[in-house]
């Protein structure tokens, strides 16, 4: 083997066409993960198995760029929560208004539509809720005494379109329209034309008031939901969690498994196998046969098994990835050794009375480097696929949303079957584009240094 110094593997590296664009694509991931850890707060990886944090998100919706191909588009799931608001005094009554203003361009009605507040308030306030449609005809939904309280007091609740309040009041307008409003639905009713039950484009205003005795009364949370069928950049899962959010969370743990078993594994593997083809004999030997033991071990039965009986731990799963991952390239650094030992200024070491050790690490290991680079990049792309086929076997870690993971969630409900392909298919691809950087980069220093292998 000959020896070749890191400028010149600098230099070679970026005259591959390859190797570029491993490292291009390898930046965008870093680049992404970093965003993510910064962006992201720490939580959101526990939450995002809490139903509790999705709870606002509809079930199973489509990526929302799908209507850009669509001739006739789906109504998106739209969460205001920014209004317009107004505060306001008639006498000795105080008025708090919350304006939601919303641009309904589509071609179907929404799902449905959820109100959700807290106010703060003493004595007993009434709530009001309107809406004004494009053109112009407002419809009054509900009017509604809020529980009664002597002392200021903060009141929670969600109003739901199914409301039978809500139902009424709009049956009771029905001489707006000029067709039968049975059988129905609110959000039906609201965003529908006068004349025919086709669905009315244009802005709507929904008006939340509350009327009350004392200044003081105010709405300090107010969230609108217009519910829809296309909700995000990636869509939703049956869960209700936003798929775009488990991506991007998947990424720099994916990086990170990749990462820490192939450095692990290929450092290991390259002492253990230095080691043994510079001692030779009964040592090598020995070390040799252990190797071979490890090696013949079918590793996907005892990952499964270990899984199953220790812990699922995605940490532990490192772990094992890395005991059944070195043996490989401890096999290839004994031959490498076996070589550089002949060499003169490793027996002049020897002559000189220098430890194992520190010929072994001083004089063998810096000529395997390149070797090393390679072998790190060509394992990561094996480690992340492992972790996603565990976790799609369902032997993955939960509590973390790893590209697996995500996959395994689509199995068990059926996104297959379902037709649900923005579930599938993004989280199968970032494995594809993960794992083909790491073999561009491996490639391209596979090429450097082993000379034959240029065309």
């Amino acid at each position: 083997m000959s020896s070749i110094t890191p400028q010149e593997i600098k230099k070679e590296f970026f005259k591959s066409k390859t190797g570029i664009a491993g490292i291009t694509i390898l930046s965008i991931l870093i680049f992404t993960s970093i965003i993510v850890v910064i962006a992201i707060p720490g939580d959101t990886f526990k939450d995002w198995n809490n139903p509790g944090k999705w709870i606002s998100y509809p079930k199973v919706a489509i990526p929302v760029w799908i209507n850009l191909f669509l001739s006739e588009k789906i109504p998106e799931h739209k969460i205001l929560n920014t209004p317009n608001v107004n505060y306001d005094m008639s006498g000795d009554i105080s008025i708090t208004t919350h304006q939601f203003g919303i641009n309904f361009d589509y071609d179907d009605f929404p799902s449905d539509f959820i109100y959700e507040f807290s106010a703060k308030y003493s004595g007993k306030p009434l709530l009001q809720i309107d809406v004004i449609r494009p053109d112009g005809i407002q419809l009054k939904l509900l009017s509604t005494s809020l529980p009664y309280s002597d002392l200021n007091s903060i009141h929670s609740e969600k109003i739901f379109s199914t409301d039978d309040a809500i139902r009424k009041n709009l049956y009771l307008q029905s001489n707006k329209f000029l067709f039968s409003l049975s059988n129905l639905s609110s959000e039906d009713i609201i965003f529908s034309k006068t004349d025919n039950h086709i669905p009315l484009k244009g802005n709507y205003v929904f008006l939340i008031k509350m009327y009350g005795d004392n200044s003081k009364n105010q709405i300090p949370e107010s969230n609108l939901i217009i519910g829809g069928k296309a909700f995000g950049i990636m869509g939703t899962d049956e869960l209700r969690r936003d798929l775009a959010v488990g991506l991007l969370l998947g990424t720099p743990l994916a990086l990170f498994i990749g990462l820490v078993v192939a450095i692990a594994s290929v450092m290991m593997g390259l002492l253990y196998g230095a080691y043994a083809g510079y001692r030779g004999k009964k040592t090598d030997e020995v070390m040799m046969r252990f190797n071979d033991v490890i090696y013949a071990l079918p590793a996907l039965p005892f990952l499964i098994i270990l899984s199953i009986t220790i812990s699922n731990s995605i940490f532990v799963m490192v772990g094992f990835l890395m005991i059944f991952g070195w043996v490989g390239v401890a096999k290839v650094a004994r031959s490498m050794a076996l070589q550089i030992k002949t060499r003169g200024y490793v027996e002049a070491a020897n002559m000189m009375g220098q430890k194992n050790s520190k010929i072994v690490l001083r004089h063998i290991l810096p000529q395997l480097l390149p070797y090393a680079f390679a072998s790190i990049a060509i394992s990561v792309p094996a480690a992340i696929t492992t972790e996603a086929g565990l976790s799609f076997l369902g032997l993955g870690d939960p509590s973390f949303p790893t590209w697996g993971q995500i996959l395994h969630d689509a199995n068990v409900y059926g996104a297959s079957a379902r037709g649900l392909w923005w579930w599938i298919m993004p989280p199968g691809i970032m494995i594809a584009i993960t794992g083909l950087a790491f073999v561009f980069i491996g490639n391209a220093l596979d090429v450097i240094i082993n000379p034959k292998l240029k065309r």
